[in-house]
């Protein structure tokens, strides 16, 4: 149906990257989920009177706050698709993460009105009857509920969407507690302790966990996430496919929601040759990035001396003695000013967020190591945090 209804309303609907399409389909999602889930709550509570079941009855009102949702996740796409303003000026981009946060936290609550209910419905059980149309109704609200988690689940890998990933893990949980009050429907008759109440009880449990993991995958991305690998990997190529960059570092994502991202990076550059051609080059390399990544894209023109071949050497020898203190230091900015007595060599190191070492251990043994071999050479070192 999702496939039916994209192929008529979505223009361009495989263009997923393209705000205006991924605005399209979280809305689309969005407005299917809403009536799938009024239905449910409908027919399911009518089944929940019918046998009598507290387990089907709290999974019906559990549809009813999934519309809900789904109405949340709706004005989150309908608002994360404004245009920068003079107050918002990257945008709304992040909304789209703080809609999926409100889905998560209704999540969690509907996971402890039920293990409440549950826990009173231990105290206090109730008979449960056997009905042929109540069993046929969560049979089918079951199938509904797995096509929701599939739909939901494939369009937000499409279009990297933690909200609608949210919406398709509570999919994924009202299916579960479903099947769960499916099965305590025709076997509580049979046994003679609260079986419903207990099921209704570990459903609920499950939900929270489901609704506590949605709300990480929400709250990260509000807190700021390091780029991929992929990404990282994939601006570096680019970068230095432009004539006379030779390396870069200092490289910062920031990610201001779906399809509102902002590079920097500072790209190496030999000092001996013509500013203008340099600039040339670097505002090229800003385009190429915005142009492949979507993006905002700023680069720092960093002169370096690729002539001098004493540099050359000190420079190799300072990222040998990096590597010889944690595999994961990497150092840039490398200049040299030579003195009458001695020579200080310039440099940043990156110390990774896993280095047993403090900043400034680091310092002194980069440095001792170099002037163990060049003595005339003292080290000036300052030591960055990643930011990739």
């Amino acid at each position: 149906m999702i496939g039916l209804l994209s192929r008529i309303f979505i223009k361009n609907r495989t263009s997923y990257d393209n705000p205006a399409v991924r605005t399209a389909y979280g809305m689309l999602c969005s407005i299917v989920g809403i009536m799938l889930n009024i239905v449910l709550f409908v027919f399911k509570l009518l089944a929940g009177i019918i046998s009598k079941s507290l387990a089907v009855t709290a999974d019906a009102y559990n549809n009813l706050s999934d519309a809900a949702s789904s109405l949340i996740s709706l004005l989150g796409f309908k608002l994360s698709s404004k245009k920068p303003d003079s107050e918002h000026p990257f945008g709304h981009g992040r909304i789209e993460y703080v809609t999926g946060l409100i889905v998560s936290f209704l999540i969690i609550l509907m996971g402890f009105e039920l293990l409440s209910s549950s826990i009173e419905s231990i105290k206090n059980p109730s008979e449960i009857l056997h009905s042929k149309v109540a069993l046929i109704i969560m049979a089918g609200a079951i199938c509904v509920k797995l096509y929701m988690y599939l739909y939901n689940h494939a369009i937000a890998k499409k279009i990297s969407s933690a909200a609608m990933e949210a919406t398709a893990k509570d999919s994924l949980c009202d299916m579960i507690s479903t099947s769960v009050a499916l099965v305590s429907v025709l076997v509580a008759p049979f046994v003679n302790f609260p079986l419903d109440a207990i099921t209704g009880m570990l459903v609920a449990l499950f939900i929270l966990y489901t609704g506590l993991d949605s709300a990480k995958e929400t709250i990260d991305p509000l807190l700021g996430l390091p780029p991929s690998k992929e990404l990282v990997q994939g601006i570096e190529e680019e970068v230095l496919k432009h004539k006379y960059i030779v390396a870069i570092h200092d490289l910062l994502v920031h990610d201001y929601g779906p399809g509102r991202l902002m590079i920097s990076l500072h790209a190496e550059v030999p000092g001996n040759l013509d500013i203008f051609m340099l600039h040339e080059s670097i505002d090229d390399a800003e385009v190429a990035l915005a142009k492949k990544f979507n993006c905002e894209a700023i680069i720092h023109l960093d002169p370096i001396d690729t002539e001098n071949e004493r540099l050359a050497l000190l420079k190799n020898e300072a990222k040998n003695a990096a590597a010889g203190i944690d595999p994961e230091i990497s150092i840039h900015d490398v200049r040299m000013v030579p003195g009458v007595s001695h020579t200080n060599l310039i440099f940043d190191a990156v110390r990774p967020h896993s280095c047993k070492f403090s900043p400034e251990q680091i310092k002194k043994m980069l440095h001792e190591s170099i002037h163990s071999k060049y003595p005339d050479v003292y080290c000036v070192v300052t030591v960055d945090n990643p930011y990739v």
